[in-house]
């Protein structure tokens, strides 16, 4: 058993909004490390906890009328069960808002202070009128002051990268009101980071703790010139912990959030008599690893490790720095259905799907991971269910009665070629290269399926009720199967914890260690096979992204920081009123003789020689279906309308077209083209519904 201790972090969820798969790429890329770890024999803990502090809280503590004592506990509650849901196992998951965090909060704001690097400084910040609060960085958007975009957050920019204050802003909207905020100061503590630039100089380019693009870049835009002050006091009134030596102002949340990596591992340390300073100040005792986004690089590389360096605790032996989640090639939507809450997919889909699908995806870098629903779809399909699976499927139930063989048979080096890929498995796991070690994991599942193909314990099972002989070679084969299934589900252990646990449960052998992939079992009884996995039904899919479409519409725009919009009307020009003029009046009789239902796209395809049509399959409910062409292909592609409902022109005569025959119109807006704009109904609407 190795003495190296591991205590890892993943990022605080903030407690003003649910996880939803973006999220999701940073807790299973974490998980799974730290499930490798400890299947490696090594002394791992995972610590997390909820971020709880700051503006957001506040505001939505008030909009729902309850204390935010209480809005954070329901939240917590929230965020456990959906990790819970995806296998995700924190050693312990606290919060920011805790004893065991105030403490910490205290003992490195005296450390900081004692060290002179606290300096106090008037602060010119927006102010919401309407709201009644100084604006946080996350509540207010305006034009970049460096690229001129428009539509960026107080505090950097999207499209340039630039780090800014909120009042430098153009045009600030706040998006608690869709006022224009006003200019006001107030007093705020600072810490200068500048005077360790070059403990962080040299703590960031020295190698190892951080990917190297990312110490390329932090030498190439922050330390090549004087770090800035870091603003960590917000005045009243504000959620969070009150600042002990300068009362009406309050630790700012991004001060106190890392140092709840101390506090959650405080509590665990409370429930198991350890001592925290054994996991926080030793760093011949313990490593430490951050896994976060690469949005958080700068308070993760530079302010943090000022901090823990000052007040005497472990700096980071690594920061696993990753990149963001697309879907189907572009940022996730709410209108599109990809903003997909973690609890909506757990309604739909199996976790094991997406645990498998973002390890076949996540390298070391800091690149990007797209979900493309097909491609999601045929990868379980053909690897989980195809190779991995489908090896134990096709030969358990042989050997219910007879068991495993005694001795392992002769594989043709099977088993030992995949055995000594097991170095190479470690190390791609150990090195965050998860879809490097998927592909070595998979070329061992299409040899293993090649020989079950080859030798056919299917047609072996028909001679052997009369033949000893050839009883004990099915025997030897499906030996041979399930115990090269075996292997690779410890290989797989770390991404596929269920699949682990079942395979235990079949061969009566819990998968405990990593060493088990390089020994066969024998003489062992095989239980009843259960099924382990089914293919991916592309109707759940499709009802996924249609449930998270029907909800995205429902949500309120503040529901957290990062989805709030201005609420503002816009100034509506008459240009498309002049370019269509209004047609002649007609009565409410001949309007009523159109026949207007709601409908749900369960279908969409190119049509073959058109260059403006796709046909869509319409459902008007239950069995009721409705085949139309649509003149929208410029403006939408199909992938995106599965699930969308529209409303449908029902009553139409069917119109026999070159393409086939059109049985209605779906109503929508604009001149043509790529502006045509669908129409849809707000949440509730079911199809089948008539529209008034």
């Amino acid at each position: 058993m190795s003495e190296r201790r591991i205590l890892v972090t993943s990022a605080l969820p903030y407690a003003n909004g649910h996880i939803h798969l973006g999220h999701l790429v940073e807790y299973l890329q974490t998980d799974i490390w730290v499930r490798f770890q400890k299947l490696r024999g090594r002394r791992c803990i995972y610590i997390c906890a909820d971020d709880t502090h700051g503006t957001a809280i506040m505001i939505r503590a008030r909009q729902e009328e309850i204390r935010e004592e209480e809005l954070i506990a329901e939240m917590r509650e929230a965020h456990v069960k959906d990790f819970g849901g995806f296998d995700i196992e924190f050693d312990n998951y606290g919060s920011t808002h805790s004893p065991e965090n105030r403490q910490a909060c205290h003992e490195i704001w005296k450390a900081v202070r004692e060290a002179g690097l606290v300096r106090e400084k008037k602060v010119t910040q927006l102010y919401d009128l309407t709201a009644g609060t100084f604006l946080a960085d996350r509540f207010v958007k305006g034009t970049c002051p460096k690229c001129k975009s428009p539509d960026q957050y107080g505090d950097n920019c999207e499209k340039c990268g630039a780090h800014y204050d909120p009042a430098e802003l153009i045009d600030p909207v706040s998006t608690l009101s869709g006022g224009t905020p006003e200019i006001r100061t107030a007093d705020h503590l600072f810490i200068e980071i500048e005077k360790l630039h070059g403990f962080l100089e040299e703590w960031t380019q020295r190698g190892g703790a951080l990917q190297t693009e990312v110490s390329n870049y932090l030498a190439g835009h922050f330390l090549q010139e004087p770090l800035r002050d870091w603003d960590v006091s917000r005045p009243a009134p504000y959620f969070g912990f009150e600042i002990p030596d300068s009362p009406g102002n309050y630790w700012y949340v991004w001060f106190d959030a890392p140092i709840g990596y101390i506090a959650s591992t405080h509590e665990w340390c409370i429930k198991h008599g350890e001592k925290l300073d054994d996991w926080w100040k030793n760093e011949k005792l313990t490593e430490v690893h951050h896994f976060i986004g690469k949005d958080i690089t700068y308070f993760h590389t530079l302010f943090w490790p000022a901090m823990l360096k000052t007040a005497g605790f472990n700096l980071p032996e690594k920061v696993h720095i990753h990149g963001f989640l697309t879907v189907n090639g572009e940022k996730m939507s709410k209108s599109k259905g990809t903003f997909i809450r973690a609890s909506t997919y757990l309604d739909h889909l199996d976790p094991s799907y997406l645990r498998y699908y973002y390890a076949s995806k996540l390298g070391s870098a800091l690149d990007d991971i797209d979900l493309n629903f097909d491609d999601f779809i045929g990868k379980i399909d053909s690897d989980l269910v195809g190779k991995v699976v489908n090896l134990a499927s096709r030969t358990a139930r042989f050997l219910e009665t007879s068991g495993l063989s005694a001795a392992y048979p002769d594989d043709g080096g099977l088993f030992a070629q995949a055995s000594e890929e097991g170095e190479a498995i470690a190390e791609a796991y150990n090195s965050c290269d998860y879809s490097k070690a998927m592909r070595i994991i998979m070329a061992a599942a299409d040899r293993a399926n090649k020989y079950v193909d080859e030798q056919k314990p299917w047609a072996v099972a028909k001679e052997a009720a009369n033949s000893a002989e050839k009883q004990k070679l099915l025997q030897d084969v499906c030996s041979v199967c399930l115990n090269l299934f075996r292997q690779l589900a410890v290989y797989l252990a770390p991404v596929l914890p269920k699949l682990a646990r079942q395979t235990g449960e079949l061969l009566d052998d819990p998968i405990i260690a990593w060493e088990q992939s390089q020994s066969p079992l024998t003489a062992k009884p095989v239980r009843k096979f259960e099924h382990l996995m089914q293919r991916v039904d592309p109707k759940r899919v499709a009802a996924m992204i249609a449930a998270s479409t029907e909800t995205a519409y429902g949500e309120k725009p503040s529901e957290t920081a990062e989805d709030a919009v201005p609420a503002t009307i816009p100034f509506d020009t008459d240009a498309p009123l002049l370019a269509e003029p209004l047609a002649e009046q007609i009565a409410f009789d001949d309007f009523a003789k159109v026949d207007l239902r709601v409908a749900r796209v369960v279908a969409a395809d190119d049509v073959e020689g058109a260059k403006k049509l796709l046909k869509l399959t319409l459902s008007l409910g239950g069995n009721h279906r409705r085949t139309v062409f649509a003149g929208i292909k410029e403006a939408y592609d199909p992938q995106d309308l599965v699930g969308r409902l529209v409303v449908c022109a029902a009553n139409l005569a069917p119109r026999k077209m070159k393409f086939g025959v059109s049985e209605g119109m779906i109503v929508a807006s604009g001149p043509g083209g790529s502006e045509v704009y669908l129409l849809a109904p707000d949440p509730g609407a079911r199809p089948g519904q008539r529209v008034h």
